[in-house]
């Protein structure tokens, strides 16, 4: 039997299976790049959740330092003093820290303030990422 367009059945059977093939390809390749983005993204996120999480921990080693009355001459106190300092030095002068009656142990309230405001800038970077990532296919 003839197809009103010049084209016999068999003919137009094998347009219908290409065209829906050709298509089924193009959801994948989408499907691929979307996934592509993800794992972009996923990175991203997971280092600025390593990054902020060190810096956390670094600034909670330097409290308890300060805290405790570490000998400030010791190797690794003056690791963690020298590694944590350029990111104390936003706060250095914020509040002054109270002490003890002999002053050897520090309640260091700034660093406290720089762990809250760093966690806080992690939190928006994540946030940030997940905006830019839109919403997640599939859920």
């Amino acid at each position: 039997m003839s197809h009103p367009y010049g084209h016999n059945e068999f003919d137009h059977e094998r347009e219908l299976i290409r065209n829906q093939e050709v298509y089924r390809l193009r959801q994948e390749q989408a499907r691929l790049r979307a996934a592509q983005r993800q794992a972009r993204l996923g990175w991203v996120r997971n280092t600025i959740l390593l990054l902020v999480g060190a810096l956390e921990v670094l600034l909670a080693l330097r409290f308890f330092l300060r805290l405790s009355s570490a000998n400030p001459e010791n190797p690794f106190a003056q690791t963690i003093y020298s590694l944590s300092a350029p990111f104390m030095s936003p706060f250095s002068t914020l509040f002054i820290s109270p002490t003890d009656a002999s002053a050897i142990r520090i309640f260091d309230l700034n660093n406290l303030i720089a762990m809250v405001v760093y966690a806080l800038l992690g939190g928006l970077a994540i946030a940030l990422v997940n905006y830019f990532q839109g919403p997640i296919q599939g859920r």
